[in-house]
């Protein structure tokens, strides 16, 4: 009889998951945050509560308008019977909103590029304008000022 052909009276247990009847992984699956004693998945609710700070007259960024761009082409759409062919029509945010070119909310800038045509004088007041555009509204007898 040699030491290693000895075998020991009590035998080794395998250790099984966390409690319950369920074997080995106890229903938690292998490996990661998931299968591990003391994990916590942080609730939704309290991330989106601290992207808010505390601080009064804060904006989120995210939630910031950004500039509606839109094409010269676009106004002979939907601009033209608006104006009805008249020479002193202005275009504005204001007038852009009543069209339902933007939200009625809508609090950002505006800026015109010059894709597409423009067949009829339209004047711009306090909106931004390419030099494209600027360049085709004077051609059609039209006055741009911000």
């Amino acid at each position: 009889m040699k030491l290693h052909s000895l075998t020991s009276v009590k035998k080794r247990v395998q250790r099984v998951g966390r409690g319950g009847k369920r074997g080995t992984t106890a229903g938690r699956g292998t490996k990661g945050q998931h299968s591990r004693a003391g994990r916590r998945l942080r609730p939704a609710e309290r991330d989106l509560i601290l992207r808010i700070p505390k601080q009064r007259g804060f904006r989120n960024k995210t939630k910031r308008d950004k500039a509606a761009i839109f094409n010269a082409g676009m106004f002979s759409e939907k601009i033209k019977p608006i104006a009805g062919g008249k020479p002193g029509f202005v275009l504005t945010v204001g007038s852009l909103k009543a069209a339902g070119m933007l939200p009625k909310s809508f609090g950002g800038e505006v800026k015109i590029l010059g894709i597409g045509e423009i067949s009829f004088p339209i004047s711009t007041r306090g909106i931004a304008v390419s030099a494209s555009a600027k360049e085709k509204i004077e051609k059609a007898g039209g006055k741009v000022s911000l």
